[in-house]
């Protein structure tokens, strides 16, 4: 598999391309189930497969390829999980340090396993993302230390990518992309690989760009960094996007549009993904869809639409929230008839 930098070599910023966990190609499929309840044509972008779980894999090798190339001795980010993970498998990869720094207690158990298991330094920190983020790009400004966070411009050039994808599968851009907004860089990236695209003569057009925050964790929308930030959707957790300049010229250039959905609306996306149309995301990844079908409801949504709702990462990265308010039955004896009594079958 050639990964991102085989693949796109062309449209990226390396001379070295021999690097890789086999990221991006992820799959783009039909959700019929979403297509019926809000009479658009839907698709679903699903990054929870690329090889740490989430979209940050696809920054985060050209980010680190680009370390290898300018001889860094160790790479840093602040994270809420996914780039933690996502960096300390490609330093693992490339023989780097890793350091992530992460808020204390708010992180997924799966996100958290990832990166110690790869191996990085993690030091958590009595305070938020933002301030994790404040620290890390202060100590990245005194050492030989390559901060990795979606502030390094070439993790966006990584993401891109996702949008070349999109337009080679489809044949063209869709006309509506619709995805989770946090740290804001995934939505800037997006936008950066449709313009490029339709700029080439490879797409006949760019799509609307929706945005969508949790209503807890919206400082886009409320127009105001939110001290402390709170949604049950920890990926996009975050009160000062470091990308916040890029969302805002994404939704003005595509004529689209950033808002916020509640944990609720989120949650009942999250489930509906897994229970109709059999795909297990992270809550935060769900906030694309959630906002779909709250535009649905309020006959906001252009009938027949094609839209690509992107999910950002995989449901095993938070195992605890696919869980919570679930209980196994009892054990039965391991007999036909038993089974059968608890089937009401016969």
């Amino acid at each position: 598999m050639k990964g991102i930098l085989g693949r796109y070599r062309n449209q990226l910023p390396l001379a070295n391309y021999d690097f890789t966990l086999g990221e991006g190609d992820t799959p783009l499929i039909s959700a019929p189930a979403l297509s019926r309840a809000t009479g658009a044509e839907i698709f679903l972008k699903l990054e929870g497969c690329n090889p740490t779980g989430s979209f940050k894999d696809r920054g985060m090798v050209v980010a680190v390829a680009k370390a290898m190339e300018e001889k860094s001795g160790a790479i840093i980010c602040a994270s809420t999980g996914n780039t933690a993970a996502s960096a300390a498998a490609y330093a693992a990869r490339a023989g780097l340090t890793c350091a992530v720094v992460i808020p204390q207690g708010n992180i997924a158990l799966g996100k958290l396993a990832q990166a110690m298991i790869f191996g990085a330094r993690v030091l958590p920190i009595e305070g938020n993302f933002d301030c994790a983020l404040k620290l890390v790009r202060e100590l990245a400004e005194q050492g030989n230390l390559t901060l990795v966070n979606s502030v390094n411009p070439h993790r966006i050039e990584g993401q891109k990518t996702a949008a070349f994808e999109i337009v080679d599968e489809l044949g063209d851009a869709p006309e509506i992309l619709a995805l989770p907004v946090g740290n804001a860089g995934n939505i800037t990236a997006y936008w950066r690989g449709f313009s490029e695209y339709l700029r080439a003569g490879t797409a006949s057009r760019a799509p609307k760009m929706f945005g969508f925050q949790a209503a807890g964790a919206a400082p886009i929308v409320r127009g105001a960094p939110i001290e402390n930030p709170q949604t049950i959707a920890t990926a996009i957790r975050i009160g000062n996007p470091a990308s916040w300049k890029g969302a805002l010229a994404a939704r003005a250039e595509s004529g689209g549009l950033i808002e916020a959905v509640t944990d609720d609306e989120i949650l009942a996306a999250y489930r509906l993904l897994a229970e109709r149309e059999g795909v297990f995301c992270e809550p935060a990844s769900a906030a694309g869809v959630a906002g779909i079908l709250k535009l649905a409801r309020a006959e906001r949504l252009p009938r027949g639409a094609r839209i690509v709702c992107v999910l950002t990462g995989s449901g095993l990265k938070d195992p605890e929230t696919a869980m919570r308010g679930l209980e196994l039955p009892e054990a039965l004896p391991a007999t036909m008839d038993a089974v059968a009594r608890a089937l009401e079958i016969g």
